[in-house]
């Protein structure tokens, strides 16, 4: 049985941005559940770079990721992940307080958010939504090209990844002994990065609860007429009842922002939430609904205190968290596994993540 420094539980964007930081400094396992990586959150991703995406507790982690998404080195292909898109807040003269508090939420951290006249960025917007705030620098992140170019950054680095092999059992004989479906496999460090099996994979590693907890997203792609112009920004209600933002041939794809709690799965949508989807569609703009094309759920992973949790879990020796990264892992992801890389090899952050301070996100804070 070959015996690694460190073993990563999931290749989802959390676990192949990590071992690619770690890999080029230990011998790295990443054992995946599914036949492929990023099957379940990651691969469901209508994935955006925004800055007020998941609130002030997630905007430094956003923040930091920034210049590295738009100017990868070569080493992660070299071209931006990036493209622009633009976002618009949406609200009615009542709800002008929301905007307001928005502002001044992020003014501390430089985020620019400009007002403007909704009918200007969104054709067919209904008169009742007289106001809005826009962000020019919120942007599409190519998910598949990312997540790809971490995962070939670990193996180029060593790492080795083993898929069909979701975790069995898990016991502590020296190191880890990690049992799977695809056999037996020993570590000196075991990485929780199990996103919505999180919860679970800590309990059979003998850690105390955290409270981490998956919630269903549901996503709709729909054709409408008039078919919605590809410069159309991505559209969030203040209240964050639904967004929508444009795909290729005058498609959108829009989400109700439900969040459902339940057990980790292969989730897919149903059929309530996808009518009121569309409901509250038909409350924001006058379009026609001609078809829907596609539909899909995901799950999105969460602490109780929506923070994403890293570190080495003072309950038991040798685990360590990468987990609860809720829908803003892609978008964090290079800041956030340059902070927990530091975290586990007990190193001075990479530059991007020097400034954040790693107790805010420590597991720490669920063990008193």
């Amino acid at each position: 049985m070959s015996r690694y420094d460190v073993a990563f539980v999931g290749a989802g964007i959390a676990g192949a941005s990590l071992a690619a930081e770690i890999a080029p400094h230990a011998r790295v396992l990443i054992l995946e559940g599914e036949a492929q990586p990023g099957y379940h959150a990651t691969g469901r991703s209508a994935a955006f770079w925004s800055e007020t995406y998941g609130g002030p507790n997630i905007q430094p982690l956003v923040t930091a990721s920034g210049d590295f998404l738009r100017n990868p080195p070569a080493e992660m292909g070299g071209e931006s992940f990036l493209s622009p898109r633009g976002e618009l807040f949406i609200a009615t003269r009542e709800d002008r307080h929301v905007l307001d508090g928005f502002v001044e939420k992020f003014a501390a951290a430089g985020v620019v958010l400009d007002d403007v006249d909704p009918t200007a960025y969104c054709p067919g917007i209904r008169s009742e939504w007289t106001d809005a705030l826009y962000d020019e620098s919120c942007s599409d992140i190519d998910v598949a090209r990312l997540h790809g170019a971490y995962l070939g950054a670990a193996r180029r680095a060593g790492a080795e990844l083993v898929c069909d092999a979701g975790v069995t059992g898990l016991s502590r004989q020296g190191g880890w002994k990690i049992e799977t479906r695809a056999g037996t496999f020993s570590a000196d460090l075991l990485v929780n990065a199990a996103g919505a099996w999180a919860e679970p994979v800590g309990q059979m590693a003998g850690a105390p609860p955290t409270g981490i907890a998956p919630l269903r997203r549901t996503m709709v792609q729909l054709r409408v007429g008039p078919p919605a112009p590809m410069t159309l920004p991505l559209v969030r209600d203040a209240h964050e009842r639904f967004y929508f933002k444009p795909e290729t041939g005058g498609r959108i794809w829009l989400s109700p922002h439900d969040e459902i709690p339940t057990a980790p799965c292969d989730a897919a949508p149903e059929e309530i939430d996808v009518a009121i989807a569309i409901d509250k569609l038909a409350g924001a703009v006058d379009w026609r609904v001609e078809a829907v094309e596609r539909r899909w759920a995901g799950l999105r992973t969460f602490a109780p205190d929506r923070k994403p949790v890293y570190g080495f879990d003072p309950a038991v020796p040798g685990l360590f968290w990468c987990a609860g990264q809720g829908g803003f892992g892609i978008q964090t992801a290079p800041a956030a596994s340059k902070l927990a890389a530091a975290m586990l090899l007990q190193a001075t952050a990479d530059p991007i993540a020097a400034h954040l301070d790693p107790e805010r996100y420590s597991i720490r804070r669920f063990r008193g």
